[in-house]
């Protein structure tokens, strides 16, 4: 059938099995804007305040369901307000579709109203790109994007469409649903590595996002019991394991538990799997356990040897990876190894509770207790980030959202919007600071005008937290413009958007409020005053090892 390019890619769309693209309009997508009028009966459009808020919800709309997220933005500056939210998704492996309109093909190039090279600005943060100039060719663009996307090692890929293109006729016929995953290839000795495993008496796992994105959690905790192998993960993969674990030592890392880098530290046998050694968790790459051999997995070659050197490596998906180790591997028990672990547990920082103070451990605690294991919880970038990954009784791996690699501050909102969307029937918490919230707090009209329920948990410091918390200790107090003294009022502005707000000053006050707010069917936002002196503790300082842990 003969269809004009809008058609075509919304068609296409549906192909694939969207149903929902984030987005707002503008001049060089009109006609794509008025081909998804004309099938809104087949996908639903939420237009968000602002491009990057759109890019953040395709995000949260894939980490919660496992989909590829679909964005839509006009050319010029729409196009540039993706940007942060397709770095953000690249660099934590997550499938993403952005589309972007062009002006059309005879004006590219003569710096045209809203002209902007897309391709080239975002070729260093996508897996693929691609311009499309002739119509004939754009059903099988959108095809292979959707494809390289969800294949392997997820992540973002651009789709550039002139306008006339997106007018121009062609035929279309309709195709099945690419096919994406993983191949069964898998590169290196499995054999070598369940050996070496069973010979070690001080065996240790650091585990990563790869891990979740493969869905072999079941196999990487039959690995755990049946070696008897403790286990710390990254903030990508929080919720892998169960919280109350026995082998579960949590996060690992320059915020994370001490007895978690101390297993890593004194380990005979490390096994990273599906993580890349970030400088946030190999903070001295030269003493990362270094008694350790230590074997690398990962679905990416590119990572092996690229920031830690691996003694072994395995290259191929987690599971399929796990699947052909585990029968190798023999049921041992390493009881003299988790005695000492058991001595660096008890050494692992517990912070203090008030009953007149709000803490940060406290509202994150409170709120995984009343909200429960279930909810899924979405945090922008800070202290309360490394809060919520410390203290939240994780159970579900694609229940806690957050930006890892890029470390976006104004993520959260619309990730928790898209969440929201993707899940309706699950609580979705969104954990921010007030230096993130300002950021992207615009988004409560989105959260509004569809009434996606999200609650939004503000811990208000009145300073920039985690940049005060270095200048404390590492600058002699020297607050250079991390004290911006703003004098928002969160209930008024959430009340002016349409929400509902609270202000919390107590813990009792933030109880109540929550209670509250769970019970309400409207995008919610709960203030709770913290003190600016309030610290994330343990904390290793960059270029340090564990040896150099600080406490209080």
């Amino acid at each position: 059938m003969k269809l004009n390019g809008s058609e075509i890619l919304v068609n296409v769309l549906m192909e694939q099995g969207v149903d929902t693209v984030f987005g707002y309009p503008g001049g060089a997508v009109l006609n794509i804007y008025d081909a998804l009028y004309k099938y809104s009966d087949k996908i639903t459009h939420y237009m968000t305040a602002h491009e990057q808020g759109a890019a953040h919800a395709a995000d949260g709309y894939a980490r919660a369901t496992g989909k590829t997220g679909v964005v839509i933005a006009t050319s010029g500056p729409g196009a540039t307000n993706l940007v942060t939210g397709i770095a953000t998704a690249y660099m934590d492996s997550v499938p993403m579709v952005a589309i972007t309109g062009n002006v059309s093909t005879p004006l590219i190039g003569c710096d045209s109203f809203q002209e902007v090279y897309i391709a080239g600005i975002t070729l260093p943060i996508t897996k693929h790109n691609f311009v499309v100039r002739d119509v004939n060719e754009l059903a099988d663009t959108i095809r292979r994007a959707f494809e390289i996307a969800g294949s392997g090692r997820p992540g973002p890929v651009l789709i550039d469409i002139p306008k006339d293109v997106t007018a121009d006729i062609a035929e279309y016929e309709p195709r099945e649903a690419v096919t994406v995953g993983v191949t069964d290839e898998i590169k290196g000795d499995v054999a070598e590595v369940a050996e070496l495993i069973n010979r070690s008496e001080r065996p240790f796992i650091y585990f990563g996002g790869g891990v979740r994105i493969s869905e072999a959690g079941d196999q990487l905790r039959e690995l755990i019991e049946k070696a008897d192998i403790p286990a710390a993960h990254t903030l990508m993969a929080a919720g892998v394991l169960g919280y109350g674990e026995r082998n579960n030592l949590g996060l690992i890392g320059m915020h994370g538990n001490y007895s978690a880098n101390c297993a890593t530290s004194r380990s005979d046998v490390l096994i990273a799997i599906g993580t890349r050694f970030s400088d946030r968790v190999a903070l001295n790459t030269e003493k990362f356990a270094q008694h350790a051999r230590i074997v690398h997995i990962d679905i990416d070659p590119s990572e092996i040897n690229k920031n830690v050197t691996a003694d072994y490596s395995i290259v191929g998906d987690i599971k399929n990876v796990l699947l052909k180790m585990l029968p190798m591997i023999k049921d041992k028990k390493h009881e003299s190894w988790h005695e000492s672990i058991d001595e660096w547990k008890a050494k692992d920082h517990k912070p203090a509770d008030s009953d007149t103070r709000i803490k940060p451990h406290f509202i994150v605690e409170k709120t995984c207790e009343l909200a429960g294991t279930d909810a899924i919880y979405v945090t922008d970038v800070g202290q309360h980030q490394m809060w919520a990954a410390q203290y939240l009784h994780h159970t579900h791996p694609k229940n806690f959202l957050t930006s890892g690699g890029l470390g976006t501050m104004g993520y959260g909102y619309g990730a928790a919007i898209g969440a929201s969307i993707a899940r309706p029937d699950a609580r979705v918490i969104h954990f921010t600071g007030d230096g993130s919230f300002h950021m992207n707090l615009n988004e409560l009209c989105t959260a509004v005008s569809y009434n996606v329920p999200v609650i939004s948990i503000i811990f208000n410091n009145a300073v920039l937290g985690m940049v005060h918390q270095w200048q404390d200790t590492f600058y002699g107090k020297r607050f250079s413009s991390s004290e911006p003294n703003r004098v928002t009022n969160y209930k008024a502005v959430a009340e002016g958007f349409g929400g509902k707000g609270f202000r919390c000053e107590t813990p009792a006050q933030f109880e109540q409020a929550l209670k509250q707010a769970l019970v309400l069917d409207c995008p919610v936002w709960i203030e709770c005053v913290v003190d600016k002196d309030e610290k994330v503790f343990p904390m290793i300082p960059g270029g340090k090892t564990v040896k150099d842990t600080i406490f209080n």
